[in-house]
């Protein structure tokens, strides 16, 4: 489906015999429409140097094993429908008429209980930390423990992909922020010839395994109870990761919005329960890691500033794009002084 198309269903399209009438938001590869007490979610037709959405087929694939990871510590994802169009009508779950794509349905959720949106509004506790420490140690204790190594080659490349925005960096934000790109890569690749055994003697110790590989604020919602959503489906490498690689997502992230007193919360919680600090050198991956998760988040948001149709919706990913830049650039820093 193309943008016409979706705003199409959003306005006049069904769902079990009812008008949407549905709010609609979206990311770089992803389309949300918000109806009643459903969310659907439906893959953007893309190929992009980390996955590829070009086709329906690869899109049904991976709404099915969005599906089935995500499940493993959300409630709230029922399953996969189809989108179909008769004449000129779209409809989610339709049985008439042609497939045209599909869609991830999923158990609507509070808007203002998402995690960004309070750390935004001033309004996330230490409770909140508590019970959120307690839900990813539960799920990284019992999550598949993976044996293969990180490759050298592998990690430079990872890091090394934000230099796919670069251009459009330095053009929409200034020379500055490409600098700060340029030397980023180099201080990764330094880190990474020195510390990659210690690394993947981590993986030997259980280190490495199969979590969710997105773990940031937008991607929480803090009820008493928290619930974890949109894991990475599209690429296993980025979802098998250190735990505290995964640890470090999170903590950046409170960082970037200036709470890094709940940042080392959550980290103290999260070792109480899950011990995986055992030398110093292990506190200098995990910066490097926090480093790399900077990197992630200020390459999304400018990937999703060069999708977005309107300046006002580019204008804050750019902004939000610049704020994580800054963030990389205080880690590359730390990390050019070892």
């Amino acid at each position: 489906m193309e943008n016409a198309d979706i705003l199409a269903l959003a306005d006049y399209g069904t769902f079990q015999g009812r008008l949407l009438c549905a709010s609609l938001q979206q990311t770089h590869i992803s389309w949300i429409l918000l109806s009643g007490k459903q969310a659907f979610k439906i893959k953007k037709p893309v190929k992009l140097s980390f996955l590829d959405f070009s086709t329906i087929q690869a899109r049904k694939l991976a709404c099915e094993r969005e599906i089935e990871l995500n499940r493993r510590f959300s409630p709230i994802y029922k399953g996969v429908v189809p989108i179909t169009k008769n004449g000129g009508t779209f409809c989610i779950g339709g049985t008439e008429g042609m497939v045209v794509d599909y869609a991830v349905l999923m158990r609507r959720l509070a808007p203002e209980r998402k995690m960004d949106t309070m750390l935004a509004a001033g309004n996330v506790e230490s409770a909140h930390i508590v019970a959120l420490a307690e839900l990813i140690t539960s799920f990284h204790r019992r999550a598949q423990v993976l044996s293969s190594p990180f490759g050298l080659d592998e990690m430079v490349a990872t890091f090394a992909d934000i230099s796919t925005v670069s251009g459009f960096v330095q053009q929409n934000l200034g020379n500055e922020y490409g600098k700060m790109i340029e030397d980023a890569m180099a201080v990764s690749r330094q880190f990474l010839a020195s510390y990659l055994p210690r690394m993947n003697e981590r993986v030997r110790l259980g280190f490495r395994r199969d979590v969710h590989g997105d773990l940031h604020a937008g991607n929480i919602f803090l009820y008493k109870r928290p619930l974890l959503f949109d894991c990475i489906e599209y690429n296993d490498r980025f979802r098998q990761i250190d735990v505290i690689d995964e640890m470090a997502f999170l903590c950046m992230d409170l960082e970037a919005f200036g709470q890094s007193s709940l940042s080392e919360m959550l980290l103290s919680l999260y070792c109480d329960n899950f011990p995986c600090f055992q030398t110093e050198t292990d506190n200098m991956i995990f910066i490097y890691y926090k480093f790399l998760r900077a990197s992630i988040r200020a390459k999304v948001l400018a990937v999703t500033a060069m999708t977005m149709p309107d300046d006002i919706t580019r204008g804050n990913a750019l902004s939000s794009c610049k704020k994580y830049l800054c963030l990389l650039s205080s880690y590359t820093g730390q990390l050019a002084v070892i």
